[in-house]
């Protein structure tokens, strides 16, 4: 991952949905962003993802407020501090989402597609009985509706949503800072939908209305979004703007090996602070789950997590190889092990000898030592 350009002071999001409590997977990217904010004198921004309304959870919203701050991430910018670009709520946000959505309209690269859900679902149905080579998608029915049918319509109040339209034969390509060059076809993206029939916005609309009018550089995200990336770039080519710099990373997997979910085995960050665990003992598991530390250092957090972070992602090798500093003194000053299950203590082997930074002991080299509690029900890609 290469240094941010000379004098460029980063600006950084973290976006959850309040639909259910933080996870772990959620506050490891919380951390890589603010650890990249704090390392360069840039922002760190709390926005909150609100538009689906149906699974909005008011305690929920309560809950990430409370882990983000128990585990010292504090937002420079964002909901109970306020600044420059907000509200920081999207819901507090639709009338710009429509705003932006009328000027792709008026600009001829969006349409407005009157379909019925009925329609929908039996286009979805004859592609999958056709086995379709390119999946399915959108026939981009409405695409090509006459002016005077719109207005028709329109008046009649038909429900209706908007479109982008998908240029053809088209490459979006884009750099990724961890994974390299990426690119996708256009023939593999269907038209997909801005703005809803009730008014509100699709993720991808809001993200890129929302990460350009608050002065996002940098978009550090779950590689889960590797997908949606090119939607976001015809966006942004939409708009006329420049995309911001992309990294994604490794996502963490579940004990069975998928995707680490709310719905799949992710325990919520304030279980392990009411099961007594400490936040300095969670965060630095998270700051280096999955792979081995070659070398025990000790530190002061943020700053000694920073150094080590920048050099994993600015080396270029794979996210996983780069070695990161432990925090032996602090560790041990900071873990009380009575307050630790010991049953979820696994034993774990250092490849450098030095004191254990859990016992009053010192570890042979790759002698046994016991670490945070948490990779006996986590493990990383």
């Amino acid at each position: 991952m290469a240094d941010p350009k000379e004098g460029m002071r980063p600006v950084v999001r973290f976006a959850p949905s309040p639909t259910g409590y933080l996870h772990v997977g959620g506050a490891r990217t919380a951390l890589f962003n603010f650890l990249f904010a704090r390392h360069a004198g840039g922002t760190f921004i709390l926005r909150i993802e609100d538009t689906d309304q149906k699974r909005y959870q008011a305690a929920a919203l309560d809950e990430i407020f409370a882990s983000l701050r128990w585990l010292g991430l504090d937002w420079d910018e964002g909901p109970e501090v306020g600044g420059p670009h907000g509200p920081y709520f999207q819901s507090q946000r639709t009338a710009l989402y429509r705003e932006h959505a009328e000027r792709l309209l008026a600009a001829g690269v969006a349409y407005r597609c009157f379909c019925s859900e009925e329609r929908l679902a039996r286009l979805r149905q004859e592609q999958e009985q056709a086995k379709m080579a390119n999946g399915l998608g959108y026939d981009r029915h409405c695409r090509a509706l006459p002016a005077g049918d719109v207005e028709r319509l329109l008046a009649a109040g038909a429900p209706h949503v908007v479109r982008l339209k998908v240029p053809d034969g088209r490459t979006v390509a884009f750099h990724d800072l961890i994974r390299g060059d990426i690119a996708y076809a256009s023939a593999e993206l269907d038209d997909l939908v801005l703005l809803k029939s009730d008014g509100f916005p699709t993720y991808h609309l809001a993200n890129v209305v929302d990460d350009r009018l608050m002065g996002v550089t940098h978009v550090l995200r779950g590689d889960e979004w590797i997908a949606s990336t090119p939607k976001h770039i015809l966006i942004y080519e939409a708009f006329g703007w420049t995309p911001p710099v992309f990294a994604h990373m490794p996502v963490i997997l579940a004990p069975d090996g998928g995707k680490l979910s709310k719905r799949r085995g992710a325990a919520s960050v304030m279980d392990y602070q009411r099961a007594g665990f400490l936040s300095e003992a969670l965060r630095n598991f998270l700051a280096l789950l999955g792979w081995a530390p070659d070398l025990i250092h000790c530190n002061d957090w943020p700053t000694g997590l920073v150094p080590a972070y920048l050099k994993t992602l600015y080396s270029g090798d794979p996210f996983f190889k780069i070695t990161i500093a432990w925090f032996p003194r602090t560790l041990k000053a900071l873990l009380r092990p009575s307050r630790i299950p010991r049953k979820e203590i696994p034993r774990h082997r250092f490849r450098q000898s030095g004191p254990c930074p859990y016992t009053s002991g010192r570890v042979a080299r790759s002698g046994p030592c016991r670490p945070p509690a948490l990779s006996s029900l986590l493990r990383a890609r």
